[in-house]
């Protein structure tokens, strides 16, 4: 079988730059994806950090005006992983957040900046570089949305004496669609003739997100379940017609985590490590992370690590203590977003009751994962998630809406699944205070039956939440389209 090529397009990289689990999915799929035969190969935006991080940096293409200004591509790696970066400083040398200024207002340039990416990856996938071709252009959100309509409307293929190669485009989050005015089509490198219902025009603007839906060969979507509900208009926030006529072309593939980054049996962020057969050594942790807060330990803990936004129905907890502390339970926070939400949060901690830390703290994460008992993941929709897959790895139960991914992943902890022993948390039917409370309640019942929630922890320590079978769904996906 054909060892392929993948061009992964992305503006996020783990370990390198990172503002949510696009990151961790860009980093993590190389590596999965190697064990089915296929390499890829990741392009990346030349930010401070990543630039700092490239190791075995070799100079492999200039470019004389990338939007505005010179460029340089370079090959080196990461750790396992190879990437060619996009060396750009008129576009990508500024610190801090990849997408907001210091104020955190999008840069203006954004669209020259990420249409940048993409117009260097279909370079690329036409033949920019001597000695590299792939066989796939796989993009990632709409900071890669342009890549397709790059190839599309290039003109003759054969013109360049080179093939396109097809794309792929995955929907890591609908919400965020690269709109701009469409007085930058010709700016953006454009023809006349991509404006249209058929190429980048969305409602009277561009987008870069509905240019990649449009005209990539495949879409995938990071779980079954979202890929059913973005095509609905409840949840395809304008681009569900769309996404439905592309029929079989659009797939959910369910996200996974670095089962060796995320190992509770290895972690050195951890006071004490454990495993699935040495779950009471857990205890430790728990203990370790209440005495950073202040908290009791013997206490039902519940913890929150997340970005605090109304999509992730964070702005429900604080209606929701009442309950915690009717029900006895502490909570620790480690999350930043909203600022209402962080005045909200801290005008409500009492000590004893609430561990808050506002910003991100990656030790601070595995500990919440490794000393709490329970995950809040209240999402009014979630197209994947990824801590609920870290909770679980780590034996802390999640509960979660029955939106998205966390419906794909979680399994309810309803009577028939208690009685099958097969239960990993607990899915609350909607993003609402009423069905928060009624969560809380659930967790803290079956809390008090310790037999019971033991044997939940050992069923999430077990539950399958790395690479493997998505992986080898991917792979199958790119196999189909160069045969």
């Amino acid at each position: 079988m054909k060892n392929l090529e993948v061009l992964s397009v992305t503006s996020e990289f783990f370990p390198l730059i990172k503002t949510g689990g696009l990151a961790d999915v860009a980093g993590a799929l190389p590596a999965a994806l190697a064990a089915e035969g296929v390499t890829v190969t990741t392009l990346l935006p030349g930010y401070p950090a990543v630039m700092k991080g490239l190791q075995d940096a070799e100079p492999a293409h200039d470019i004389a005006d990338l939007f505005g200004g010179t460029a340089r591509l370079w090959r080196g790696r990461c750790g396992q992983a190879k990437l060619i970066v996009i060396e750009a400083a008129h576009l990508f040398d500024r610190p801090g957040n990849p997408y907001l200024d210091s104020s955190g207002r999008d840069w203006p340039d954004n669209p020259q900046r990420f249409a940048a990416l993409a117009h260097t990856a279909a370079a690329i996938g036409r033949g920019l570089m001597p000695g590299y071709q792939p066989d796939i252009l796989h993009g990632h959100d709409w900071q890669a949305g342009l890549m397709p309509a790059y190839l599309h409307f290039s003109g003759d293929a054969a013109d360049a004496g080179t093939t396109r190669p097809p794309s792929v485009m995955t929907v890591h989050n609908l919400a965020f669609q690269g709109l701009c005015d469409a007085g930058l089509l010709g700016a953006l490198r454009l023809p006349t003739q991509a404006y249209s219902i058929h190429g980048v025009e969305y409602f009277g603007r561009i987008s870069f997100l509905k240019a990649g839906l449009r005209l990539a060969n495949n879409i995938t979507t990071v779980s079954p379940t979202y890929a059913r509900e973005i095509c609905t208009p409840e949840d395809g926030m304008g681009l569900d017609g769309l996404l439905r006529s592309r029929g079989t072309a659009l797939s959910g593939i369910l996200n996974g985590i670095d089962t060796d980054v995320w190992n509770p049996a290895t972690d050195a962020a951890l006071p004490q490590r454990f495993a699935q057969a040495t779950l009471s050594q857990r205890a430790s942790n728990k203990a370790a992370l209440c005495a950073r807060f202040g908290l009791e330990p013997d206490r039902l803990l519940f913890g929150v690590v997340s970005r605090l936004t109304a999509q992730k129905g964070l702005d429900l907890l604080p209606e929701s203590l009442p309950t915690l502390r009717a029900l006895g339970a502490a909570i620790v926070i480690l999350g930043a977003g909203a600022p209402e939400l962080e005045r909200a949060y801290a005008q409500a901690a009492r000590p004893g009751e609430m561990g808050l830390f506002i910003g991100y703290d990656e030790a601070l994460a595995h500990l919440i994962y490794a000393g709490a008992d329970a995950l809040l993941i209240p999402s009014r929709f979630e197209p994947c998630g990824l801590t609920q897959l870290c909770a679980m790895r780590y034996g802390c139960l999640p509960v979660v809406t029955r939106v998205g991914g966390l419906a794909d992943t979680v399994i309810d902890a309803n009577e028939a699944a208690l009685s099958a022993g097969v239960a990993t948390g607990f899915q609350m039917e909607h993003a609402d205070s009423r069905s928060l409370d009624l969560a809380l309640r659930r967790v803290a019942a079956v809390w008090g039956d310790r037999p019971a929630w033991d044997a939940m922890q050992r069923n999430a320590l077990a539950a399958e939440v790395g690479w493997t079978r998505s992986a080898a769904r991917y792979a199958d996906l790119y196999r189909g389209l160069v045969v």
